[in-house]
């Protein structure tokens, strides 16, 4: 590849990395509280297709990602409801909401299917853009790009560097003793868990209003929600190294479609679902290096004053302080 290639290959990567970056940054923000969303995948199935009809029946972007986002905000507090105040598995909330929703994204959609809608339109930001190397490839892209990047550094900052954080690490490590110091945990859990949906749906929106325009059976962005957990499992639930894995995925998904053009001969499909097994393979192997595996709470104990590590009390019930 010549150097113009290059920019082009890794500008797409950016760009194409923009719903799973923010999906990611959401769901690393709810399970540092100990609060797992695993309807992700239907949530932002939904979110893409709420997105995309409201745009086009407003003819407005803003109003499809305000739209979107709390489409995602919405599903996110209802798991968070069920389980925080109702004391039914996180689990099984997820999972049930994930079909609901995916099923009713596809049948309330269905109008608005194959029909062309609005769509981001590119912004380069002037002084910035013409930057060598990165210019091109982080400052000459489109809004949502430049939303995605400084939510990753503002979430990051929030949860690492700021009174609230360590309220919500508190919640997510040790409940009791977060509860004995005076915080409420469960509100707190509901707050992150809504954040965290209302950046999937964000993600959600960017899919049908951005990266893959448009809304259709299907989408294109089934799976993706399964693919964010693991981001964020193998980013240890850290924001910036979560980031960076969605990041790496869209790079196997870009090179998947450049291999395409260039390998006629192999079928498309094969590009197609390679960046999804090959994902999971290399993360796999960065994590079985020693002493970076995933961590149980007990083994991760050191590490949590860094922020890092699994949350002691994911996915575990707290049933008293409501």
């Amino acid at each position: 590849m010549d150097g113009m290639t290059v920019t082009l290959f890794f500008s797409a990567v950016v760009f194409s990395a923009t719903p799973i970056l923010l999906a990611v940054i959401g769901e690393t923000l709810s399970e540092k509280s100990g609060f797992i969303n695993l309807s992700l995948d239907g949530t932002i199935l939904f979110s893409a297709m709420g997105a995309f009809a409201v745009a086009v029946q407003t003819d407005s972007l803003l109003a499809g990602f305000i739209a979107g986002a709390l489409i995602g905000a919405g599903v996110a507090a209802v798991a968070a409801v069920f389980s925080l105040y109702l004391n039914v598995s996180q689990i099984a909330t997820g999972f049930v909401l994930s079909l609901m929703t995916r099923d009713m994204a596809y049948f309330l959609g269905a109008p608005f299917s194959g029909i062309t809608g609005p769509r981001v339109s590119h912004l380069a930001i002037p002084g910035l853009s013409g930057l060598p190397l990165i210019g091109p490839v982080l400052f000459d892209q489109n809004p949502v790009v430049y939303l995605s990047l400084s939510m990753a550094i503002t979430v990051w900052w929030l949860i690492s560097r700021t009174p609230f954080g360590l309220n919500l690490r508190a919640t997510g490590e040790h409940p009791e003793a977060a509860f004995a110091r005076g915080l409420n945990p469960t509100p707190i859990r509901l707050v992150c868990a809504a954040g965290g949906g209302l950046l999937a749906g964000l993600g959600g929106g960017a899919y049908s209003l951005c990266v893959k325009a448009g809304w259709g059976h299907p989408q294109g962005a089934e799976g993706v929600g399964w693919i964010v957990l693991a981001l964020v499992i193998f980013g240890r639930w850290g924001v910036i190294r979560a980031a960076m894995g969605a990041y790496f995925f869209a790079f196997l998904q870009v090179g998947g479609v450049y291999l395409q053009t260039q390998v006629p001969r192999i079928p498309a499909q094969v590009f197609q679902v390679a960046p999804f097994p090959l994902m999971i393979f290399t993360l796999l192997l960065m994590n079985l290096s020693p002493g970076k595996g995933v961590r149980t709470p007990l083994e991760a104990g050191h590490r949590r004053g860094r922020g890092e590590g699994m949350p002691a009390a994911l996915g575990r019930s707290w049933p008293g302080g409501r």
